[in-house]
């Protein structure tokens, strides 16, 4: 069996030592009209080269026809429809008198795919993301895509050093094997973290907010050390609720910068971040359109009163124990929403609680899974719900 290496990634050196070097790829799609005449008619179709497709299946993505004139331009676009299906690696249309020639050269079916050199990332993490099967049509682009996806696996686990090499070992009636052969490489950790316009806190005092970690010894246990654009991006949201907390309304994070070393094996991760002015509660208020519902209730279950920093954590906790509230006094569709007034002159703050009736909803139906041993029943009998009444957030 001859294997045949394909343009993918970088070299590596595997265990199928038959591979050889990718044949020169096939001329690309043409069209040889010899003596085109738009007057002339299409006498005959003639399928070449077709092993598995049945000739009907071909003359289905064809827009000329028997008795059609010979037009290009509907060639042509026979021709693309053709490539479309992905079912063929080169396609030729030509013209001799009277007769269209299509001549096909069909993609083969793939028989086993193996994976190859992953050992922290098993079989069963991998296969499922493949987009090639056993038994479906070999295609470069799938393979590519493959190719693209398990690499993507590897990088979320802090490897970006790891390299795809695909291969097909050819085999009878138009059939193959392929082969991802995976050098996964070093674990690509997290070698600096730097802040820039940061002017209230401190670098280190920032890095303790974050989940993302710089590489250090004693974290052999850990890998928040290694590099995770997703990671990255909760940081963002991180650093957001550590200034927001601290009564910095008006903090953005302006970008998050990954820049891989030279080496390929480490990360320098740049946050620049505008913190703006720091803002005080001037004024605590409600606005109530409930009855049987006071005003000095609603305030007695508010986190934070006139004269103390603005805390984001403290308005969402508010929020949720004025709904309670709500829910206690028997309006199951409360709704509380903060207006938030900011004085950027005076970098204060006035916060009013709007309490509505939201809309109504009620309980269709409750659904109780994981019970192996106690009876729905014995379970149900200990809600304070049932189905049909209104929904209360505090029940």
């Amino acid at each position: 069996m001859a294997a045949i290496g394909l343009v993918a990634g970088l070299a590596w050196a595997g265990p199928i030592q038959a591979a050889e070097e990718p044949p020169a790829p096939m001329a690309s799609p043409r069209i040889l009209v010899e003596g085109a005449d738009s007057s002339s008619i299409v006498r005959q179709v003639v399928m070449q080269g077709n092993q598995r497709i049945e000739p009907e299946t071909i003359r289905s993505y064809l827009l000329v026809q028997e008795g059609d004139p010979f037009n290009p331009d509907r060639i042509d676009r026979s021709l693309k429809s053709l490539f479309a299906t992905g079912l063929f690696a080169d396609v030729n249309i030509k013209r001799e008198g009277s007769t269209l020639i299509v001549k096909v050269v069909e993609n083969p079916i793939i028989n086993r795919i193996q994976l190859e050199g992953n050992r922290r990332v098993k079989d069963d993490t991998l296969m499922p993301e493949l987009q090639m099967k056993p038994r479906t049509v070999y295609t470069r682009t799938k393979v590519q895509a493959d190719v693209k996806r398990i690499l993507d696996i590897y990088r979320r686990q802090g490897r970006f050093a790891a390299t795809v090499d695909p291969k097909i070992i050819q085999l009878d009636q138009n059939r193959v094997d392929l082969a991802y052969e995976i050098d996964e490489g070093k674990r690509t950790g997290v070698r600096r973290i730097a802040f820039v316009g940061n002017k209230q806190y401190s670098d280190s005092t920032l890095r303790e907010a974050l989940q993302t970690k710089e590489e250090r010894w004693w974290r052999f246990f850990s890998s928040d050390d290694n590099y995770d654009p997703d990671r990255v991006t909760y940081d963002r949201e991180l650093l957001r609720r550590f200034y927001m907390k601290r009564g910095y309304a008006d903090f953005r994070v302006v970008s998050a910068q990954a820049e891989l070393g030279p080496t390929q094996e480490e990360f320098f991760i740049t946050f620049t971040v505008d913190e703006g002015e720091r803002y005080k509660i001037a004024k605590v208020d409600v606005d109530i359109s409930l009855p049987q519902l006071k005003k000095s209730d609603v305030l007695d279950v508010v986190q934070f009163g006139k004269g103390d920093w603005y805390n984001g954590n403290k308005v969402e906790d508010s929020v949720q124990k004025i709904t309670d509230l709500v829910g206690t006094k028997g309006y199951a569709f409360g709704e509380v929403r903060p207006r938030i007034e900011r004085n950027r002159e005076k970098h204060t703050m006035d916060i009013t609680f709007d309490v509505q009736e939201g809309p109504r909803v009620f309980v269709e139906k409750i659904d109780i899974t994981g019970n192996v041993r106690t009876l729905d029943k014995v379970i149900r009998r200990e809600f304070r719900l049932v189905e049909g009444d209104a929904f209360n957030s505090a029940k």
